[in-house]
């Protein structure tokens, strides 16, 4: 099914033609583009490909070892950058004020994203995958990888709030590269021994967790914000939005694609001759978004948090940051670890469970929130394929 056009939970009197994502207004087209309306397709195509590539050309994955920096393919790292980039570029990292005065949202948010979210992937990967420590490390890994880049989408189409989310994903961004290596390192290592269960091995660094997690998410964050920075100071903001940002946005779907053919063409020998691992990787992650999902839709509903940032509340919430996750794994335990494959099996979940939570969002807005308008924006955005939940 074709993904519908993002829109915004904004009065009828708003103009149609404009399109806030990521906290970044610019004009917006009638419809989306090829590459965002069949996002799951197109998902599925880089995954077949992949796999062809690995059935019919098995020296691909010599080919891309010939081009490392220390474990990590120069290729592969160069998309993961490329994919990251245009997102964090959006940030208005200065118009945060109205959003950091909110402390419901903030400690909610706290809490779900760096208490709740790590601790239960924790427990789902050792109960669905107690006999398989390179597939439940790379779930762990994927917990701690809390989201600042798809997650816009998912709550532009399920009418959140745009500034609140552009926040949140700013704050996890900070706090991933501050945090994620002592977290990796504490339910890697520590939290296992305390209940008397299996480590990591010791090929695990705590070092090089903390490389990529610097390179794979400082380096574009920094370049987000010095991009607008000086993109406002030379251009002003109007052209930064309106210009370069829908020039740039495209990139972090080819970044992502780009990936994930060659990442299904170096592991593609296993998904064929594994299948069902990758199903048992991937009933974890269905179980942890919904689970995830609903924690934050109700905790913003009982903390008396609007249907927009109840909405944000939940969507970051049950997002998670693959981006970094396969980063992270590859430059750890390498390119055609089982734990870089349980990171890539988690975009082919991630799509179609959060795409089907924006339906569930939209289902729950009139029941659980009555004073909201029903739908105004997305009716006025002549969208036919998203239809009304009943």
């Amino acid at each position: 099914m074709p993904f519908p056009e993002p829109t915004a939970a904004q009065p009828a009197a708003q103009p149609a033609a404009q399109l806030t994502l990521g906290h970044t207004t610019a004009p917006a087209p009638a419809r989306l583009g090829a590459v965002d309306r069949l996002l799951p397709v197109w998902i599925l195509a880089a995954m077949a490909l992949g796999l062809l590539l690995a059935v019919v050309a098995p020296g691909v994955g010599d080919l891309l070892a010939t081009f490392t920096v220390g474990s990590v393919s120069v290729p592969i790292a160069i998309g993961l950058l490329v994919m990251m980039y245009p997102v964090l570029a959006k940030v208005r990292y200065t118009d945060a004020r109205a959003v950091a005065r909110d402390r419901r949202l903030l400690v909610s948010s706290l809490v779900l994203n760096w208490l709740l979210g790590p601790a239960l992937m924790f427990a789902l990967a050792w109960i669905f995958l107690p006999d398989l420590p390179e597939y439940r490390t790379g779930l762990i890994i994927v917990g701690l990888a809390r989201c600042i880049a798809m997650v816009l989408i998912w709550n532009d189409l399920a009418c959140g709030d745009r500034e609140a989310a552009a926040f949140l994903v700013a704050l996890n961004s900070v706090f991933q590269v501050i945090a994620f290596a002592a977290l990796g390192w504490f339910y890697l290592q520590v939290l296992p021994a305390w209940l008397g269960l299996s480590t990591t091995s010791a090929e695990f660094s705590i070092w090089a967790i903390t490389v990529s997690v610097l390179v794979f998410l400082g380096i574009p964050l920094l370049a987000g914000y010095l991009s607008r920075r000086v993109g406002e100071a030379t251009r002003g903001r109007d052209w930064y939005e309106s210009r370069f940002l829908p020039k740039i946005s495209p990139f972090a779907l080819y970044g992502l694609l780009f990936t994930i053919v060659l990442l299904f063409a170096l592991q593609g020998r296993q998904v064929i001759d594994r299948p069902f691992d990758v199903a048992l990787i991937a009933l974890p992650l269905l179980v942890y978004f919904v689970v995830m999902f609903a924690a934050g839709f109700a905790t913003g509903k009982l903390t008396g948090l609007s249907y927009e940032r109840t909405t944000t509340l939940a969507f970051t919430a049950a997002g998670n940051n693959f981006e970094l996750a396969i980063a992270v794994a590859i430059g750890t335990f390498g390119a055609t670890s089982g734990q870089a494959l349980a990171g890539i099996v988690g975009p082919l979940i991630e799509v179609p469970a959060l795409v089907a939570l924006v339906y569930v969002a939209l289902w729950l807005r009139p029941r659980l929130f009555p004073g909201v308008a029903p739908r105004a924006s997305v009716t006025e955005s002549t969208v036919d394929s998203l239809p009304d939940p009943v």
